[in-house]
């Protein structure tokens, strides 16, 4: 059942950030990105599998099945994400000002339509 909640989760972010990247409006295509990068980073979180009560540490003693320690390379792989993420986000809406103070406009391309 959890699967199927993270799933659809995943579905939705990446839709609707998909969804949003194709507006026209520069904030929107902000918005877009930060979800997709979610639903990217989601992902390849879940890829690591989802355990309960998975201990993230090896106790002392035998050692144990591997299949019952938590793996914390998407661990290190999101959080490395998140990083970029980040950056990026605050790049974009650094340049997307910049244009929106050269143009005078937040239109995607430069220009409001004509009606």
């Amino acid at each position: 059942m959890s699967e199927l909640v993270v799933a659809l989760a995943i579905g939705v972010l990446a839709g609707c950030g998909t969804w949003l990247l194709l507006r026209p409006r520069t904030f929107q295509v902000v918005m877009g990105l930060s979800l997709l990068s979610y639903a990217v980073n989601l992902f390849i979180f879940c890829m690591g599998g989802l355990r309960s009560h998975a201990a993230p540490f090896v106790p002392a003693g035998p050692p144990p099945d591997p299949a019952l320690l938590a793996d914390p390379l998407p661990q290190a792989l999101v959080l490395t994400a998140i990083v970029i993420s980040f950056a990026m986000t605050a790049l974009l809406v650094i340049v997307l000002l910049a244009a929106r103070g050269l143009s005078g406009t937040d239109h995607v391309d430069g220009r409001e339509d004509e009606r």
